[in-house]
């Protein structure tokens, strides 16, 4: 109450209209709708569906989209995506006959032919039927070196609390009597075979205020989870979570590492000793991120010493073990560049980078003369991944997409041989005519902001073509060059333009970037989509009567934004997922764990700052927005639909128009089955099409 009372001081002295809008913070007439479950809540979603549905779907287009998007997702010929793991290829598959998927295997032999022969393990559409659940895939977690039992997370209908349940790789079923960790958000790691270290939620006063665990305790088998013991307790007021990991190199070396997340993006790191848990010495955004050679390799965002942020460095185990810390640096990137991962094998570490927004990769090896690197050969112009890599050999599998080249993966032996590409997805549009262009637009204090355009080679430079416009700016996530087969299907075949925008708040050059716009800071970010637009008009590759622009989650605020800053600038808007009320966000899923990106009610300059630009905020009765296209998802425990709810109500309130949708599946990424994402991609297709291309003919 205190942070309010400073707020309101702050608002007052601003002038009556913002301490009005204040005050209303705590009358908010939609404070029924954040009842996610709540059946008024609901009964509102589903009037709110009944209205917007037939206005998308009765469009003779979104027949045509959703078979062209559902034929692409679940394409036979897509690129099974390998991971190396118990000395076989493990892969994760969905397809029309298993919407929810299907984990299966095959040996590195066979998975080098062009049809191998997979074992299924899980079939996740089988399992929901017989429990009588959705379930959702979410990943396993194996017990190294052995990589025989594993840990297999299941989402109900999407959410980010799962189960775990422990499944034997060899024998091919769940163990009987094995481990089964009941729903709630929370982390496990194997600590041996009969040993897990786990947090979660294990009653009341054990979760963060944004409902993330933060006391870690040991499991062992057959012991029921009331005779789990704690090991490490963090605080009620962390931001985050308390977590554990364990890394490994193939020598044998096994450190065991406790992060408590203070803040979104700084931790306390602790090693796990026979003694008990020991903190380490390490700056808040620090993290070990691999073990090679009896090397701890450090992934750094904060100045360490003479490490710069942005950096990798490492440092011997035996030294850290006895809590001495003496980084040597491994590599640092330039001013336009990043790191963008990292991966390891038997015997090398994988490292890619970001070259003004270009993937590069290099293979790093450790010696007794410390640190050497040789660079990869592969496709310019591209995004660089690591797929999966092994500690049982020196194999690894990369991935190189771009905006018009099909992603193609590559074998590689880190060893000493370069990449060898073994599979490439078949093109799902035609490509021929469309180019590729990168652009620089100038923002409001003169940064450099690159930005990248897909459009036909011999399109009209009159401000005429159809263009849709994304980025996501927060998090110090990049957004790279990838193929997007439904975008191009769906959208560059006829006759539309892409946009992706680089904007500050992301990871494309490094923490800096990212920094520059959190909390406070962040009107730069909004401001580099725009200059990125008004840069679109000057080129007259579209105009503000042309251009469309989506972003989800995060990237949904930026959408909302965009929108009250400069609804001139638009003609169409989709916001995913959202946040939107930025002055009730911490109170609303998980947004307490975000303060360090976005600040806090609590601090007066963030508050005002908050209140600024939150869209639910700054909607205006008799201003000329876009009619945006709003979706989220009642499954979504993370952001929560909530914030889309509200400023839907609030657009119906000022008697604006607008589009609401909300899918009851999918979690915040909306991905329960491949139906559900080729009907969203549709929907948003459909409405774009509306309102940028006219109406179907």
């Amino acid at each position: 109450m205190r942070g309010i009372a400073a707020l309101l001081l702050v608002l007052l002295a601003t002038g009556p209209s913002l301490a009005q809008t204040a005050a209303m913070t705590t009358t908010d007439p939609y404070r029924w709708l954040e009842d996610k479950d709540g059946a008024r809540a609901l009964a509102w979603v589903e009037a709110e569906n009944a209205r917007t549905l037939p206005r998308l779907q009765d469009d003779r287009r979104y027949a045509t989209f959703y078979a062209e998007a559902l034929t692409i997702a679940s394409a036979r010929d897509r690129i099974p995506a390998p991971d190396l793991t118990g000395g076989r290829v493990l892969n994760f598959w969905r397809d029309a006959e298993h919407p929810h998927g299907v984990w299966r295997w095959t040996t590195e032999a066979d998975y080098a032919n062009p049809e191998p022969h997979w074992a299924t393990l899980i079939d996740v559409d089988a399992l929901g039927r017989a429990e009588g659940k959705s379930w959702v895939w979410k990943g396993a977690t194996c017990l190294q070196p052995e990589e025989r039992l594993c840990l297999v997370a299941l989402s109900e209908g999407g959410e980010d609390a799962v189960e775990y349940r422990e499944f034997d790789l060899v024998a091919g079923r769940f163990v009987n009597n094995g481990f089964v960790l009941p729903k709630s958000k929370q982390d496990a790691t194997w600590l041996d075979a009969d040993t897990l270290l786990v947090s979660r939620d294990w009653g009341p006063g054990t979760t963060t205020a944004s409902g993330y665990p933060f006391v870690l305790k040991t499991v062992k088998r057959g012991e029921p989870l009331a005779r789990a013991t704690e090991i490490f307790r963090g605080a009620v007021g962390d931001q985050v979570s308390t977590g554990a990991y364990t890394l490994r190199d193939s020598q044998g070396h096994q450190a065991v590492f406790i992060t408590r997340g203070l803040t979104f993006f700084g931790a306390e790191t602790l090693l796990l000793t026979p003694h008990g848990p020991v903190r380490l010495d390490l700056p808040a955004r620090t993290r070990p991120s691999a073990l090679i050679d009896g090397q701890v390799v450090f992934s750094t965002s904060d100045r360490w010493g003479d490490v710069p942020a942005g950096a990798i460095a490492s440092a011997p185990l035996a030294e850290v073990e006895h809590g001495v810390l003496r980084p040597a640096l491994i590599f640092a990137p330039g001013p336009r560049q990043s790191i963008e991962g990292l991966g390891q094998t038997r015997n090398h570490l994988l490292v890619v980078v970001n070259d003004n927004v270009r993937g590069r990769a290099f293979v790093w090896s450790h010696g007794p003369g410390g640190w050497t690197s040789r660079p990869l050969t592969l496709p310019d112009n591209a995004t660089v991944g690591v797929v999966t890599g092994t500690l049982r050999s020196d194999h690894a599998y990369l991935s190189v997409t771009g905006f018009l080249s099909p992603t193609t993966l590559y074998a590689l032996d880190a060893a000493a041989g370069q990449p060898v590409r073994v599979r490439t997805t078949p093109a799902r549009f035609d490509a021929s005519g469309l180019v590729a262009e990168q652009f620089e637009a100038t923002s409001s204090d003169g940064t450099r902001v690159p930005y990248f355009v897909v459009h036909r080679r011999n399109a009209p430079l009159d401000g005429t073509t159809p263009t849709i416009m994304t980025a996501y700016g927060g998090f110090e996530l990049s957004m790279t060059p990838s193929y997007s087969g439904s975008m191009g299907k769906l959208w560059l075949e006829r006759g539309g333009a892409f946009v992706l925008a680089n904007i500050r708040g992301g990871g494309e050059f490094g923490p800096g970037w990212h920094d520059a716009g959190r909390k406070t800071h962040r009107q730069v970010i909004y401001d580099d989509f725009a200059a990125v637009a008004r840069d679109l008009f000057a080129r007259r590759i579209t105009s503000a009567a042309k251009l469309g622009i989506y972003g989800g989650s995060n990237g949904g605020l930026l959408m909302g934004v965009e929108m009250t800053q400069h609804p001139e600038l638009w003609r169409a808007v989709t916001i995913q997922v959202p946040l939107l009320d930025m002055e009730r966000y911490e109170q609303i899923a998980a947004g307490a764990s975000w303060v360090d990106e976005y600040g806090s009610m609590s601090v007066p300059d963030e508050a005002a700052f908050l209140h600024q630009i939150s869209p639910y905020a700054q909607l205006r009765r008799g201003v000329v927005y876009p009619e945006p296209y709003i979706w989220t998802t009642t499954k979504d425990d993370r952001v929560g639909p909530q914030h889309a709810r509200k400023f839907a109500a609030r657009m119906h309130e000022f008697g604006l128009p607008y589009l609401f949708y909300e899918d009851t599946a999918g979690g915040h990424s909306g991905d329960a089955d491949i139906a559900q994402g080729a009907r969203l991609q549709a929907l948003q297709m459909v409405y774009f099409a509306q309102k940028l291309m006219g109406p179907a003919l």
